[in-house]
């Protein structure tokens, strides 16, 4: 894998349809890998969504079919990730000083919990906290979140997704040095759908 001076990407496997409403500064580090699912029927929807102002997106899609599009710069950051997790709290390895952060995910749980915490990761410097937008990479993998929104269930990866994934992985933690104990899942490192990427498969 090739990656010029301006961040694109020259491989025959790769098709390149940049977007550069979706990037939002410079991308100066690459700390992890972090794989979404684009809640949409096809990879034109998703395309068409990027054509908003506001909106998200990641660096890389892969369509059902296993094609692979880079959709922002490898020097540009992506808004993919949204609200964090705590890492410390995950892990059960907070510092005792960290008492904000320690007393918000204690005791009774509302609606603005998740942006102070969020926020409070943000502070940190990795790897004391997640991979956020700042210093990864976001792949979307095409498929829909299906059934009611409070028990939606995202599609099942398809094989030819998982083949270009783990491939598309392996050349990207080999070009900027990302250990495979990096790459998320986006649930595991935001607050979203459990289910979104459940079903990726990269090693």
């Amino acid at each position: 894998m090739y990656v010029d001076e301006d961040g694109y990407i020259f491989d025959v496997r790769i098709e390149r349809k940049i977007f550069k409403g979706i990037e939002r500064g410079n991308l100066d580090n690459v700390n992890g890998i972090v794989v979404h699912q684009t809640d949409s029927t096809s990879a034109q929807s998703t395309f068409n969504s990027y054509h908003n102002t506001s909106a998200n997106g990641a660096h890389f899609l892969i369509d059902k079919d296993g094609a692979v599009y880079q959709t922002a710069s490898l020097l540009k950051m992506t808004w993919h990730v949204g609200l964090m997790q705590s890492r410390c709290i995950l892990k059960k390895a907070c510092n005792p000083t960290e008492t904000t952060l320690i007393t918000l995910h204690n005791g009774h749980w509302n609606s603005t919990k998740p942006k102070k915490i969020s926020d409070l990761e943000k502070e940190k410097c990795f790897p004391d906290r997640f991979p956020n937008n700042t210093d990864s990479i976001g792949i979307e993998i095409v498929g829909k979140a299906l059934g009611p929104k409070d028990k939606a269930v995202y599609e099942t990866v398809t094989d030819k997704q998982n083949e270009s994934l783990k491939w598309l992985i392996a050349e990207l933690t080999s070009k900027f040095n990302v250990p495979m104990t990096e790459i998320y899942r986006h649930p595991d490192v935001g607050r979203k759908n459990e289910t979104e990427a459940s079903t990726a498969i990269w090693e």
